[in-house]
């Protein structure tokens, strides 16, 4: 895939790139392994003081840095806005909280282990190399690069081909808030590089957000060089609505949680499970909200919807769609791309899905939601637990002891509810099965890329 900007509102290449050579990658895996020396001789108070500059340079920069998302991908103007605001708050978090997560822990009695002194510390591993996807140029980015740089370690980052300007104003962002030059570099490579780049000696551990065959292919070269992994994969994300809920704000919030980001998201609500007793009410309500979606070009302040990223995806959806369509499944609203330019696809929602559908199962990365009947809470948990993913979920029920029940049984790595998925810097993200190995955020996120040594004295 050639590094370039093809922006999906026109189908038109605006820009392209050449990929670092042999030399370049060294250099720049040179100068990481330079910068992890020279974080060592830095202290908390030294790297927050640089992580809160680079916070500032980004909220100074919102407007340069959403025009260049929207461009690059196709996301909503403010929702590119908004993404660029989350990343700064989660480098003050970070900034503020390291610390205190990467705290010795000192045994409360070392006499039970023959010691006059012993416990616990996290130490940073050293460079580790970031794989990150085009859905959130800077979010997926900065969500590793925050804790893992606050941590003491080094980040290279090889992103997507398509959102090559977003790699390079990352590239150059953490120094010019003030940490080493190395502390965070780009790579501007296919994928094909990132196998010997794992292999490097100087690499000492990986994080992939993307597709599950991503995330197996780099877990399984991981696993060879012995190094630790963290892969964030794909969601097929179950939204029940139970007879108890508010349907007009179920409603409201599916449409939201199945459209941000033009759908594109992992932890986007993929699947909507409803309570046979408010299943046709809830299916009227969707239908009339995702039809009331403006679509066009994502530049526009009014527009809710914008462009898949790129034509392959949208290929891709449409296939998903007229395979269920096929098989039987009913079209509520949607289920085609309009005529015109750029890789737009009508918002879709897809009920009465046989089994045999490839929709019940595969991951739909844009504007397609599909809805399921269920005639008991034990059966909605059943659909929601059938696919190989475990992602996130969302549970809608004023029930307190339903929603109790429904939350221990869904296989998810979160549970949303009365509300939408959202990642929080305070929360631990992540999934189970097939959704990816490992955590983001919170505190169990800047620990993932640490040494815990373990320190004895006699």
């Amino acid at each position: 895939m050639a590094i370039a900007v093809i922006n999906p509102t026109t189908g038109i290449t605006e820009q392209e790139f050449a990929a670092h050579d042999a030399a370049e990658v060294e250099r720049r895996i040179g100068l990481a392994e330079s910068a992890v020396r020279a974080l060592r001789d830095t202290d908390f108070a030294q790297r927050a003081e640089w992580m809160l500059a680079t916070a500032s340079i980004l909220e100074a920069e919102v407007e340069q840095a959403a025009v260049m998302m929207t461009r690059e991908m196709g996301k909503p103007i403010a929702q590119s806005r908004a993404e660029v605001l989350k990343c700064a708050k989660n480098m003050r978090f970070y900034a503020a909280n390291a610390e205190r997560f990467l705290a010795d822990e000192p045994l409360d009695d070392p006499s039970a282990v023959n010691a006059s002194a012993a416990g616990a510390r996290y130490e940073p591993l050293g460079v580790v190399l970031a794989v990150m996807p085009w859905n959130y140029p800077l979010w997926q980015v900065i969500r590793f690069a925050a804790p893992a740089l606050m941590a003491g370690n080094a980040g290279v980052l090889k992103h997507a081909s398509n959102v090559p300007e977003s790699a390079l104003y990352l590239d150059t962002l953490f120094t010019r808030g003030g940490f080493p030059e190395g502390a965070f570099t780009t790579l501007l490579i296919g994928s094909r590089e990132v196998e010997a780049i794992i292999a490097d000696p100087r690499i000492k551990a990986v994080t992939l957000t993307g597709s599950e065959p991503a995330g197996r292919a780099v877990g399984s070269q991981a696993g060879a060089a012995v190094k630790k992994a963290v892969l964030e994969l794909g969601g097929s994300d179950p939204f029940i609505v139970l007879p108890s809920a508010d349907l007009d704000a179920a409603a409201a919030m599916a449409v939201t949680a199945r459209t941000i980001n033009n759908g594109q998201s992992c932890v986007a609500g993929k699947r909507f499970i409803v309570h046979t007793d408010v299943y046709d009410r809830f299916a009227e309500l969707f239908a009339e909200k995702m039809a009331a979606l403006v679509v066009g070009d994502p530049m526009d302040e009014s527009v809710q919807v914008g462009p898949l990223a790129t034509r392959s995806g949208r290929d891709e959806l449409a296939e998903l769609v007229d395979d269920a369509v096929q098989h039987g499944a009913t079209v509520l609203t949607g289920g085609s791309a309009p005529a015109g330019d750029g890789w737009f696809y009508a918002p879709t929602i897809i009920a009465d899905l046989p089994d045999d559908t490839r929709l019940v199962m595969e991951e739909a990365f844009g504007p397609v939601a599909t809805l399921y009947r269920a005639s008991s809470v034990d059966h909605a948990v059943a659909i929601a637990n059938q696919t190989t993913f475990g992602l996130s979920s969302a549970v809608w029920t004023n029930d307190d002891a339903e929603a109790e029940h429904v939350s221990r049984e869904l296989d998810a790595g979160a549970v949303f509810i009365n509300g939408m998925t959202v990642s929080y810097p305070e929360l631990p993200f992540g999934g189970i099965k097939a959704s990816g190995i490992g955590r983001e955020l919170a505190a169990a996120g800047i620990r993932e890329f640490c040494n815990l040594k373990t320190v004895w004295k006699s």
